[in-house]
């Protein structure tokens, strides 16, 4: 079972270098990834006098935040393992692939850098407003806790198909892409309703800078429990206990 391999870690770990630097890395790799995403909503606004919720709007918002996170996930493989989402980082802790400690850590660097992204679009775009994720009209709160437990679930399945799993073999070069891909295909599908966010640092960063709350906790709630789920089905029925290998963090 997932659970009998979850590690707290030592209060230590938090200072050390290849911590920090991976820390760093996530930091970075999120502003990147928010940046691009949140931008694209912006400057689709922007060009079609608030056009962004059409069907168009929802195309560019699919292809924006898909490229993002592909970059977003490659410059960071090597050093953090390309997380960019906390819930990402629950299912590897889950899983027991990356202790408490580093999962704190990584959390922290993740809503700084949707955070900080989001200040330099509002400085950036001469204060335009860096919108929040709501629920579309007739989806209540908890419609949109089914979206993203389904959407996360099928986002944190591929990491684990395509980044975490010791069989991957030569998959794993594709994991950015694919990871990616799903993400853009998920916001196709849900975006309409809820926003599709499957990413609770995503949904953070815009929260905190139009200071916007409502059915904020859907954006948390979903995505973490979506994550559970698709890191205890993987190793349950994928990754047997005879071939799993406790991975470091910079392995995905």
């Amino acid at each position: 079972m997932p659970i009998n391999r979850i590690a707290v870690g030592s209060p230590a770990e938090a200072g050390q270098p290849d911590a920090l630097k991976a820390a760093l890395a996530e930091f970075i790799s999120m502003l990147i990834f928010v940046f691009a995403g949140e931008g694209s909503g912006m400057a689709f606004n922007k060009l079609t006098s608030d056009g962004a919720t059409t069907p168009a709007g929802l195309v560019a918002a699919s292809l924006a935040h898909a490229f993002a996170l592909f970059v977003a996930v490659s410059v960071g493989a090597n050093i953090s393992g390309g997380h960019v989402n906390p819930a990402v980082t629950f299912g590897a802790f889950i899983g027991g692939h990356i202790t408490l400690i580093r999962t704190v850590l990584y959390w922290i660097a993740q809503l700084l850098g949707s955070v900080v992204a989001c200040l330099l679009l509002k400085f950036a775009t001469g204060g335009l407003k860096t919108a929040a994720f709501g629920l579309s009209s007739g989806v209540g709160a908890w419609n949109a806790v089914v979206f993203e437990i389904v959407m996360t679930f099928g986002l944190v399945y591929t990491v684990y198909a395509t980044a975490v799993d010791p069989k991957k073999g030569d998959i794993g070069v594709i994991a950015p892409l694919a990871i990616g891909f799903i993400v853009g295909a998920n916001i196709l599908a849900g975006g309409a309703f809820d926003g599709a966010s499957m990413n609770p640092a995503v949904s953070f960063g815009p929260a905190v800078v139009s200071w916007t709350w409502d059915n904020h906790w859907v954006y948390w709630l979903g995505p973490f429990v979506g994550s559970a789920i698709a890191a205890i089905v993987y190793e349950i029925f994928f990754i047997s206990p005879s071939t799993h290998e406790p991975l470091p963090s910079t392995d995905f």
